[in-house]
């Protein structure tokens, strides 16, 4: 089971990869804003893990078990930064915001939140209800 931290790491690996074509341990520490020395340690422990193959000095590939939760990593995070802009919060406050609770949710959470977006998505008068709703509550405040 990756940890919050692994999570993060695999996240970040992941978009470079996507993005760029490589993911170098420069840019995953600057991405991370962590020392180079600790992205050593945890592309080791994620060799280690299966998550992906590293060869020092040669650099390193996600392996198919990397890909695919690299890849559903960076769908919840996707997922998350939609619901809080769909929900009205505020732009400055939506990536400290999904930081903050991206690894606190269960699945099934995260699941749920999906399928409330559709429900949003299929309905969009129940999206204008909700935006009355929160006005409403502001002017009660």
């Amino acid at each position: 089971m990756a940890t919050p931290s692994m999570e993060d790491y695999l996240e970040r690996i992941y978009k470079l990869i996507d993005e760029k074509g490589y993911a170098r341990v420069s840019d995953i520490a600057e991405g991370l804003e962590v020392h180079p020395s600790s992205v050593t340690k945890m592309i080791q422990k994620l060799d280690k893990d299966n998550y992906l193959i590293y060869e020092k000095y040669r650099g390193l590939m996600l392996t198919p078990k990397g890909k695919k939760m690299g890849k559903r990593l960076v769908e919840r995070h996707q997922l998350l930064e939609n619901f809080l802009t769909t929900i009205g919060v505020q732009e400055d406050n939506i990536y400290k915001d999904v930081e903050g609770i991206e690894h606190h949710l269960s699945w099934d959470s995260i699941t749920c939140i999906e399928t409330l977006l559709e429900y949003f998505r299929r309905e969009p008068n129940r999206m204008d209800d909700l935006m009355n709703v929160r006005k409403d509550l502001e002017a009660e405040s």
